[in-house]
């Protein structure tokens, strides 16, 4: 069953409902591979790309089972919108309020007329994507193949004197040379005391012996994405700081074993930071234990205090506890995991173990 089926099914479409996607990330998974802009539109007896002249061809190429038509200044989105609307018979149109801004959403009820209900399509792509299908588990596995590689790679170009935009460059370099189409999201080096900033942005920092170094980077692969990090010490790290490795690690292994179908985000992410509370740092974990990953870098569900989603085999999600210590540095330790029935796999497998370089 393809992507647009699961969504036809999931929503019990009728014959005069429609949907339109605007969500790059949604279109991607519907369409099983259209990388380009536009809308895709979806009844039980269409399956339509509007997109402009830059990417027809492109549309065309990366999604067969679709009908291309072109927009442009005198045929705008809108109008082959309504077009399709009038020719199908659609009186319900499902769109992503979550996505669009209220000026197109005006726009489209305007166009498509007072007589067809404009109704919230209530992410239910989102839902489907939640549940990796073989095929995408396949894909994050080969990013996160390059991911764990490329942080192999790495350690021997770490050194002092470099700063942490250069071994940002380094990371990400090796990366592409590995195969990746891209960075799944900005890569983090935050080196020292900068550690204690979970989304540090890499700068003039030179590194010193001492340091304590976070990575946190991810390849993309045929549209889906990656997420790890790793800590290591530059030189011997101080007792306090080998003392917050060692807490990270335990709680991050432990929620690891923990993890698996019928547990909820909540339980798994009290789990880390009781580890870490009872360790002497309550306070100093101060996100969520993890977050989903596929098409987009976060997805649902997530391991946090406020989920209380169950999660579900199939489900890739990561597992990232951090302590982070203001004006002396921070550690944090992060996989990608796909969850089963009885346990969860990592599928970044870099070594964990504190390295000290």
């Amino acid at each position: 069953m393809s992507a647009s089926e699961r969504l036809e099914e999931l929503l019990k479409l009728k014959p005069h409902s429609a949907v339109a996607v605007h969500d790059p990330s949604n279109m991607f998974y519907l369409t099983e591979g259209y990388t380009g802009e536009g809308m895709v539109f979806l009844s039980l007896s269409k399956r339509v790309i509007l997109t402009d002249f830059r990417y027809t061809e492109q549309a065309e190429k990366q999604a067969p089972d679709f009908t291309v038509v072109m927009t442009d200044k005198d045929h705008q989105e809108k109008d082959r919108l309504a077009e399709l609307v009038k020719e199908g018979g659609i009186t319900e149109l499902m769109v992503e309020t979550n996505w669009l801004s209220v000026d197109r959403y005006q726009k489209i009820k305007a166009a498509v007329g007072e007589e067809v209900g404009v109704v919230p399509l209530n992410e239910a792509p989102q839902k489907l994507r939640r549940i990796k299908t073989p095929a995408e588990v396949v894909a994050i596995r080969k990013a996160c193949d390059i991911t764990s590689e490329a942080f192999s790679a790495i350690l021997s170009k770490i050194r002092p004197g470099m700063t942490e935009k250069e071994l940002q460059i380094e990371l990400d370099f090796t990366m592409l040379k590995l195969g990746a189409d891209g960075n799944a999201f900005n890569t983090i080096i935050a080196s020292g005391e900068n550690g204690s900033l979970p989304h540090a942005i890499p700068g003039s920092r030179v590194l010193q012996k001492g340091d304590m170094i976070t990575m946190d980077f991810g390849a993309k692969v045929d549209g889906y994405c990656s997420d790890m990090t790793r800590t290591v010490a530059l030189g011997q790290p101080s007792d306090e700081m080998k003392k917050v490795y060692e807490t990270v690690l335990r709680a991050q292994t432990m929620c690891e074993d923990a993890l698996m179908a019928g547990k909820t985000g909540f339980e798994i992410d009290k789990l880390a930071r009781d580890i870490i509370d009872a360790r002497g740092y309550a306070g100093r974990f101060g996100h969520g234990l993890g977050h989903s990953v596929g098409i987009d870098i976060h997805e649902e569900p997530r391991l946090s205090p406020t989920c209380k989603d169950v999660i579900k085999a199939g489900v890739v999600i990561t597992v990232e506890p951090g302590v982070y210590l203001p004006g002396v540095g921070g550690v944090r330790i992060e996989d990608t995991c796909l969850v089963r029935e009885n346990d969860c796999v990592p599928l970044t497998t870099a070594d964990k173990q504190l390295i000290i370089l």
